[in-house]
């Protein structure tokens, strides 16, 4: 029909709402984008210098890292051990230069920025034009490292002059960690790597001490568009005082090398040992005063096998990167507290100790040495195989007699034993303030009351036997200088350590590291016996059988002092290799000094001589009681006034090599143990070198192996 309204189909609405829907949205984004184009036209107007501002000072901000100063290391008297030097990188800042690049001569800064570089530095020109070629927008390009200020001086003078067009330059400062004794105590100083990284010794147990915190300049641009700096400043680290006494140090490292160089090469081709070192304690304190071995290293050119003597450059150049490094940790390693060894008879006046203690023994018992033992199946002999005869405790000590010690420890039993050795800290870590001490709880047997887990080594009737003179169990060196400290200082047992003091950046005390006691391992009165035993084994006379004591070679004119030597046999036991020790104090009545060293397989046809050690031992005492201001209380005994008069410090190996024992005698003697009469051996028959006989030995201990007495006491006390 006419003007009737034509009906829009189902599908003909929906595209109709579609294209509303559409515009709708359309219209929204429009008015958007007119908002915003709104909003930032009132930005602009209102607000439009301030946000320029902020944009331009973000594009010119830029911020340099300034390096704290590692702190120092000092020795017990205030002497750098340790030092940062500040030093300088040359930087150069191509992008900065073009900026000041002209045609005109008179008016460019890019020559005489580079000759300058050239004439100050002797940089090569042809290198710094290519630089600034290639490198056009870079702002840091490191020219030289780690320079001396008197080596940039120049270059700033010049740059600093009122006429002067060089720009560009910059010096960044850094500092460089320096050793003035290069590789005097690097045992216990270590040395750093990369980034304030310590490595080995103080370097690396203080190392988060000693490191301070960065800090950073920021350039940027002020409101009115004017460059300004600030400053953080950097955080020093703190320094530390270390225990240790330079002048002492020296005089033990010098003593160890000599006697290196004398015997190198002595009876086959090489080094004087395989090792040798010592460790000086205060017994009172805990203090390390000195700690050395042979294995030195320069703490400013640690990496160098060729330079440190390791090795020649063609044997450095034919090593794989695994056998460079294994050369260098075995170099860097810390001798004194990270290698384990039998300490022999140097453990005897523990085991007399803790027998005293627990009442098993009373000063001026006596015991009856035949020569041997038979413990558990097994004949163990004595050092000296036609025996010392009747002896009294402190004998067995100064004549360091393996029988008697044996009676003892039965005596005693493996519970005391085992509980003494804990008082004592053996199979325990001293807890010592310097990384890689040893573990040697693996090392030492225990009684099956002391096990400390299923794998612990539980100790028999022969382990108690051997382990009385020091064998068949393992300690360090550390771990033996701190217990014999408790022997003779009273019973105090004290945690060793290497630092005394903890400074801030200007020298004020943070912290003071105050002696520790751990423990009290035995009486004053025991102390007080032990302290006489251990001077007669220095300076006691023979005894009524001939026997001599052991430590005699070890006297010097005028001091009184007090010790005891050890032998240990090395795997396989075969009567070659031998670490042999000394280890002693002074003065006997009141010790303010300790002195432990070994020889680990001196370079001579007999190792098993204690008098090696007893020589590198008096070289250093001779030096050190003086400096030490330690009086001479003892009368000089004839034999020494020869020593004193020529100076003869090798008068130790001449007297051994002469000094010859009375035999015994023959006979039958009372056991004053058991009572019964027994027939001594014929005194004719020979001390033979096999001690322990057949018994057995701890196959678990690592690098070191029981104490051969008999070869320690025969150069001691000769009978063959």
């Amino acid at each position: 029909m006419p003007g009737k309204k034509k009906r829009l189909t189902r599908k003909q609405r929906i595209t109709l709402r579609m294209k509303q829907k559409l515009a709708l949205l359309f219209v929204v984004i429009v008015l958007i984008l007119l908002g915003i184009i709104v909003r930032l036209v009132y930005i602009n107007r209102v607000s439009g210098d301030q946000y320029t501002k902020r944009v331009l000072s973000q594009q010119g901000t830029n911020s340099t890292t300034l390096p704290y100063q590692r702190g120092d290391i000092y020795d017990r008297n205030g002497i750098v051990l340790a030092t940062s030097e500040k030093k300088y990188n040359v930087i150069l800042d191509p992008g900065v230069l073009w900026e000041y690049y002209d045609e005109d001569a008179e008016d460019d800064y890019v020559e005489p920025t580079l000759q300058a570089l050239v004439d100050c530095f002797g940089f090569d020109r042809s290198e710094l034009n290519t630089i600034m070629e290639e490198k056009k927008s870079s702002h840091y390009v490191v020219l030289a490292k780690e320079l001396s200020k008197d080596e940039v001086q120049e270059f700033e003078d010049l740059a600093a002059e009122s006429d002067s067009r060089i720009a560009g330059v910059w010096m960044e400062d850094t500092y460089v960690r320096t050793y003035p004794y290069d590789s005097l105590a690097c045992n216990v100083i270590g040395y750093t790597v990369s980034g304030d990284v310590g490595q080995y010794g103080i370097e690396q147990e203080y190392s988060d001490i000693l490191n301070g915190e960065n800090g950073r300049s920021y350039n940027y641009l002020n409101e009115d568009m004017e460059q300004e700096t600030t400053v953080q400043a950097a955080v020093d680290g703190y320094s530390v005082v270390s225990t240790i006494d330079v002048t002492l140090q020296r005089i033990v490292e010098e003593a160890i090398a000599e006697f290196q160089e004398k015997y190198t090469d002595n009876y086959r081709e090489g080094d004087g040992s395989s090792t040798a070192a010592a460790i000086m304690m205060d017994p009172n304190t805990g203090e390390i005063l000195a700690m050395a071995s042979n294995r030195t290293y320069d703490l400013n050119n640690p990496y160098d096998l060729v330079a440190n003597g390791v090795c020649t450059e063609e044997e450095a150049d034919a090593l794989t990167e695994d056998e460079r490094l294994e050369l260098l940790n075995e170099l860097w390693r810390n001798y004194c507290v990270s290698d384990t060894y039998e300490p022999g008879s140097v453990a005897k006046p523990l085991t007399i100790a803790a027998a005293l203690e627990t009442g098993a023994v009373y000063d001026g018992e006596t015991f009856l040495c035949d020569g041997y033992q038979e413990v558990g199946g097994y004949t163990i002999y004595c050092s000296h195989r036609s025996g010392h005869g009747i002896i009294d405790l402190q004998g067995a000590l100064t004549f360091s007699c393996n029988d008697a010690l044996m009676q003892i420890a039965a005596k005693l039993g493996t519970d005391d034993f085992s509980t003494y050795q804990n008082l004592f800290n053996l199979g325990l870590r001293t807890g010592i303030d310097l990384p890689g001490e040893a573990r040697t709880d693996s090392l030492i047997y225990y009684s099956e009351s002391m096990a400390t887990s299923d794998s612990s080594l539980i100790m028999g009737s022969t382990d108690l036997a051997t382990n009385s003179f020091g064998q068949n169990y393992n300690v360090t060196m550390v771990q033996m200088a701190a217990a014999f400290c408790a022997c003779i200082n009273g019973g105090y047992y004290y945690q060793p350590h290497v630092v005394s003091k903890i400074l801030d950046s200007d020298g004020g005390t943070v912290q003071t590291i105050e002696p520790t006691v751990l423990r009290e391992s035995i009486s004053s009165k025991t102390s007080d016996i032990l302290r006489q035993y251990l001077y007669e084994t220095v300076y006691g006379d023979d005894d009524a059988n001939g026997n001599t004591p052991t430590g005699r070679n070890a006297r010097i004119a005028g001091y009184s002092l007090g010790g005891k030597t050890g032998t240990a046999e090395k795997i396989p036991r075969d009567k070659t290799n031998y670490l042999v020790s000394f280890i002693g104090f002074a003065p006997a009545d009141n010790p303010q000094v300790v002195l432990y060293v070994i020889v680990d397989e001196s370079n001579a046809e007999k190792q098993s001589s204690a008098s090696y050690a007893i020589e590198i031992w008096k070289n250093i005492m001779k030096d050190a009681l003086p400096y030490l201001n330690i009086p001479q209380t003892e009368e000089i005994p004839e034999d020494l006034q020869s020593e004193i008069e020529a100076e003869e410090e090798e008068s130790t190996e001449e007297s051994e090599e002469t000094e010859e024992e009375e035999e015994t005698e023959e006979g039958t003697l009372v056991d004053p143990q058991t009572g019964e009469t027994v027939t001594m051996p014929d005194s004719e028959l020979e001390d033979s070198d096999d001690v322990l006989g057949d018994t057995p030995v701890n196959d678990n201990l690592v690098d070191v192996e029981p104490e051969d007495a008999l070869s320690e006491d025969e150069d001691e006390n000769p009978t063959e």
